[in-house]
């Protein structure tokens, strides 16, 4: 099976992008998805959130609340590595299983944490969903209904853009038009059966 995972910040694309490789017949799975599985009512990982954090962190129909989570481990790093531990590797046991299942020519793994995490060591390829930050900031607080401050902050958390350009294999510029990008991603995908065939 060949994996290529895609990546890229807040606001780059991503989702518009796997919408086009979708279309082109490709199955996708998405770490976002498989996080959210992860924490599941009923599932091993929410009920130890719960007996560490208490009620507080359930809705009322027992589901986590993110937003409590996020307030919680934003500023708190023994939190943050104490959740990360719990569930990365969770959330890679339901990445490997589904990626086992797909059966289009080559999967892509979208994750907009493929080179922070382990992820990344699933992949035989990657691609960046690159733009730049004011497109990144006037995309998310549109879509968001968020300050620009606020998205500002997001992406000052996450592996900054020069990082992420070093490592991955290929890069998509997402400045432009959607027709633009979906024709960069149909000569990717063209491409990839290439370096599939050697």
């Amino acid at each position: 099976m060949f994996v290529v995972g895609l990546t890229g910040g807040i606001g780059s694309g991503k989702s518009a992008a796997t919408s086009i490789f979708e279309e082109l017949g490709i199955d996708v799975v998405d770490a976002d998805l498989a996080s959210r599985e992860a924490v599941m009512p009923g599932s091993n990982a929410l009920m130890k959130i719960h007996e560490r954090f208490g009620d507080d962190i359930l809705l009322e129909d027992k589901t986590l609340n993110r937003g409590k989570l996020r307030e919680i481990i934003f500023d708190n790093s023994e939190e943050k590595i104490w959740l990360e531990q719990l569930l990365h590797p969770e959330i890679r046991d339901i990445i490997q299983s589904k990626l086992k299942s797909s059966t289009s020519e080559y999967v892509i793994l979208v994750s907009p944490l493929l080179f922070e995490t382990d992820q990344y060591d699933f992949c035989d390829l990657t691609i960046l969903i690159d733009t730049s930050e004011s497109s990144q900031i006037a995309r998310t607080s549109k879509r968001d209904e968020v300050s620009k401050d606020s998205v500002k902050k997001i992406i000052q958390t996450q592996m900054s853009r020069e990082n992420k350009l070093k490592l991955a294999n290929i890069v998509i510029n997402n400045d432009n038009t959607l027709e633009d990008l979906k024709k960069n991603v149909e000569k990717i995908h063209k491409r990839i059966f290439e370096e599939i065939k050697k």
